[in-house]
């Protein structure tokens, strides 16, 4: 993207592109925004990441389960779950292919691994995982959200603790992305289990099933880090990040907060800072 760009204009520049054909090929949802110096994939219908080099398309069975197999192996240390070894290069697995890009410092991308590709290669070859570009390791305790991958990192530091899936702000509602704010509200909601109403997008009862916010931790002006009863590998709620209630039991002990039974406002108290980065393309359009 050059200063001034719009897809018309560079559908205009390409042999056989349109804004349309653009838009698919990059996976580009509702509400993105594009910068200059962004790149765009503007060879239609080639079942490749031309960006990247990655396929469009998965690999054989054989091929995936043994890329399965390894990412539960590096994520074992790090609380994900882990994946059913069935062969399917599936959202589940590419979250996870992703998140493990990441931490093996290539390009971040939701899509399928080729056989025999340098980055698979680098995949098969690792025992481990680092911390992720965009760490705030000045923070004591830190989160990094990535909206590409739909993942979420926690740390101490330069060190690296755990790893949880989430699900970010769908299109409409796009989690902001911000660079290492305090964390500055939390709320136990033990009047109800844990469940809290959403004062923006209130339902009828407190409880896991309805949307309802699993003892949130608030930053960025009233976005949060909250259970939820389901956590899809793709963007669902409406501007929070979504974890597991077990991963949102974790995270509050890992922050010291688990006897906490009121609200509390102190963010030396809660003493996180939050960074969210990417964006998010569905691979399956």
């Amino acid at each position: 993207m050059l200063a001034g760009d719009f897809l018309s204009r560079i559908a205009g520049r390409i042999d056989d592109a349109s804004i349309e054909g653009i838009v698919a090929e990059n996976r580009l949802v509702d509400g993105h925004v594009l910068h200059p110096g962004d790149v765009l994939d503007v060879c239609i219908d080639n079942d490749v990441n031309d960006i990247t080099g990655a396929s469009l398309v998965a690999s054989d069975p054989a091929v995936v389960r043994s890329q399965q197999t390894k990412l539960n192996e590096l994520f074992a240390p790090y609380r994900f779950v882990d994946l059913a070894i069935d062969g399917d290069s599936g959202p589940l697995t590419r979250q996870l292919l992703c998140a493990a890009r990441l931490g093996l410092g290539l390009p971040a991308t939701g899509a399928h691994m080729t056989d025999g590709s340098a980055e698979e290669e680098t995949l098969l070859a690792a025992s481990s995982v680092s911390l992720p570009d965009g760490v705030d390791i000045s923070a004591e305790k830190w989160i990094l959200i990535d909206k590409t991958c739909q993942v979420m990192f926690t740390g101490e530091g330069d060190k690296l603790v755990n790893i949880y899936p989430t699900s970010t702000g769908e299109s409409g509602h796009a989690t902001t992305n911000v660079n290492s704010v305090k964390a500055f509200r939390f709320n136990p909601a033990s009047e109800t289990e844990g469940w809290h109403d959403s004062t923006s997008f209130p339902v009828a009862a407190d409880n896991p099933l309805n949307g309802n916010m699993y003892k949130p931790i608030y930053f960025n002006d009233g976005e949060a880090i909250h259970g939820a009863g389901y956590v899809p590998p793709a963007p669902r709620s409406k501007g929070c990040a979504r974890t597991f209630p077990l991963h949102q039991d974790e995270l509050i002990s890992w922050l010291g907060l688990a006897d906490v039974t009121e609200a509390i406002w102190q963010t030396a108290t809660i003493g996180l800072s939050v960074t969210v980065q990417g964006e998010y393309r569905d691979i399956d359009r």
